[in-house]
């Protein structure tokens, strides 16, 4: 099978596949060559007499020669600029005592039941009652078993109510625990000017002052804030005809529609593009919207490793070689889906790859950029104006207006015909209630800004200032110790936490310093790799994320978090607020 152009690598790139036989990385990049590998003539032969000089000289050489050449760093071929992305592999003492922490729970949650089952010891989760013996079972007891005993721990690290808009800082209702975090009982005191690194609020977008506010105000007085029937019937407002044109100008394509709900979006949506008789490839770290909506549809689902072409490409190329199974006749439709940015790994598709292969295999491509758009690229245009493609390459645009625009709801775009079939097949288009008058006008207002016709570059420095806060914020997290996964251009940054019990520990103790984290655990994670996801703002400012830094070291020094084995810089100095360039220190 020859190579194409679009995949064939350029002269000396190895960024996109094993050559010579190295096995490929984790993300899919071939590791760096050495010369000594390679296959070298053999030298002429020399007379007995010849002096030793020249015996020296040529081992001089050949050590020369075996010495590894490191690769120089320059741009990918099918990229144009460079892809960083960095995933340290976790320590082997680490790994260990994670996995025994794993087990000290188990045996310890074990006990606990054990006492449970005799009424020793109460147990408040939801179970069956006696008189239901014989009943198909409601609760699968062994599946809440990682629940009851070990998520009820570090329970009080999660849904925590807010009473303030979730902006660079939030407020926090105060709560306590006298049951082990079975209940919770509020003070009515409030933890005040927390600084926020849970929210997805990337540009800043999430406030109650400024133009968006005000004109969500003045939709909500004039149309309400309820429509009361779905799209279809006579829920359909010009603000939402206004919406969806401005989507499809945006994005570059000709036509969009949006939802009320970004999960929906995915869930309710593939099940319309593909069934059965279809292959459907997914990422192995698909949000949970794809992998249900996949589900959903009745197709063929196949799992690539995360971000790598070489196992896609397998993948197609056996999709079409053996075709489907028993029959071997040919797919009805092969849909590789995708995410732009991955939310717990904070890593970024390799689009220009992943499009070379639907093209030459003439598959289609299923993109959701819920984390991407509007996070990612010069205009804040998504992954695709990252890379500098062709928003035509892309067969369906998925994203969501809950992170960049502060809003809710998604949309899918593409092709006018492709949005023309979903309006009358998509169960989430003819079933669901119409987006709120008020959230689509934030959403048009703030999509606006981004594009500039408010008249202002607000938008447009929302964007650079999170680009530079993504760079620094990464920067200074991996040079104090920390392991940090993803790509340095993603404002999605996770830090690795590893051991259950410094799960909850990390939370409580930023939250005790007036620092709001998110942190995650497996199920969510892979069961040793726990870790606490930062997501960055354009509304950060430099004193914020300064203060951030400060407290996230102090605690990781505190828990004994900086694993990595890179070697760890001084922090560089920061010019003040008044200085003209806010990241001149930052080599990017």
């Amino acid at each position: 099978m020859t190579k194409s152009p679009e995949t064939q690598p350029a002269d000396g790139d190895v960024c996109q596949r094993a050559k010579n036989g190295l096995r490929p990385e984790r993300n899919g990049s071939a590791k760096s060559l050495r010369r000594g590998h390679e296959r070298r003539p053999e030298p002429p032969r020399r007379s007995p007499g010849e002096g030793e000089e020249r015996e020296a000289d040529a081992e001089a050489a050949e050590e020369e020669e075996e010495e590894e050449v490191p690769a120089a760093p320059r741009p990918c071929g099918p990229y144009g600029r460079p892809f960083a992305e960095s995933f340290e592999e976790t320590p082997m003492l680490v790994a260990v005592l994670t996995y025994m922490g794993y087990g000290v729970l188990t045996v310890f949650g074990y006990l606990r039941d054990f006492l449970r089952h005799w009424k020793i010891d109460r147990c408040h989760i939801g179970r069956e009652k006696e008189e239901q013996t014989g009943f198909v079972p409601l609760y699968q007891d062994f599946e809440n078993f990682y629940t009851r005993n070990l998520y009820i721990r570090i329970r009080d690290n999660w849904n925590r109510p807010l009473c303030s808009v979730p902006g660079a800082k939030m407020d926090l209702m105060e709560r306590t625990s006298r049951d082990y975090n079975w209940t919770f009982d509020y003070t009515g005191r409030v933890v005040r000017d927390v600084i926020n690194l849970g929210s997805y609020n990337y540009l800043g977008f999430a406030e109650n002052t400024g133009p968006c506010a005000d004109s969500a105000a003045e939709v909500a007085a004039k149309y309400g804030v309820g429509v009361a029937s779905t799209r279809q019937e006579i829920g359909n407002l010009d603000r939402h005809e206004e919406m969806e044109k401005l989507v499809a100008e945006f994005l570059g394509v000709e036509s969009a529609m949006a939802f009320g709900m970004g999960f929906a979006t995915n869930s309710m949506n593939i099940p319309a593009l593909a069934g059965k008789g279809c292959l459907i490839l997914s990422d192995e770290l698909n949000h949970a919207s794809l992998v249900l909506g996949t589900r959903l549809s009745g197709s063929t689902i196949r799992v690539f490793k995360h971000n790598n072409m070489q196992s896609l490409e397998k993948l197609l190329r056996e999709a079409i070689v053996h075709g489907q199974p028993r029959t071997h006749r040919p797919w009805k439709k092969i849909l590789i889906v995708v995410e732009g940015i991955y939310s717990m790994e904070g890593s970024v598709v390799r689009l220009p790859e992943v499009i070379a292969l639907k093209k030459r295999y003439r598959a289609y491509l299923y993109l959701d950029e819920a984390h991407s758009i509007g996070a990612l690229g010069p205009r804040g245009r998504g992954v695709v104006d990252y890379f500098g493609l062709d928003p035509c390459d892309v067969d369906v645009m998925m994203g969501t207006f809950t992170k960049s625009f502060g809003a809710a709801g998604g949309y899918i775009a593409g092709k006018r015909e492709l949005i023309e079939y979903l309006r009358s097949h998509s169960h989430s288009a003819v079933y669901a209630t119409s987006m709120s008058p008020p959230v689509v006008e934030q959403i048009v207002t703030s999509m606006k800004c981004i594009m500039g016709e408010d008249g202002t570059k607000i938008g447009l420095e929302r964007v650079q200032q999170l680009a530079l806060n993504t760079v620094y914020f990464r920067k200074r997290l991996r040079d104090m110790g920390f392991i940090i996964y993803g790509n340095q251009d993603s404002p999605v940054v996770p830090m690795m936490l590893y051991m259950p019990a410094k799960i909850g520990a990390f939370g409580r103790e930023m939250l005790k310093r007036n620092i709001g984290v998110v942190v995650v655990g497996f199920p969510a994670t892979p069961i040793i790799e726990s870790r606490a996801r930062f997501c960055l703002s354009a509304a950060h400012t430099k004193d914020v994320l300064d203060k951030a830094l400060s407290v996230i070291s102090e605690v990781g020094d505190l828990l004994q978090l900086k694993y990595s084995r890179h070697k760890i810089k001084p922090a560089p100095p920061r010019p003040s607020d008044g200085g003209g360039g806010a990241y001149e220190d930052v080599d990017d």
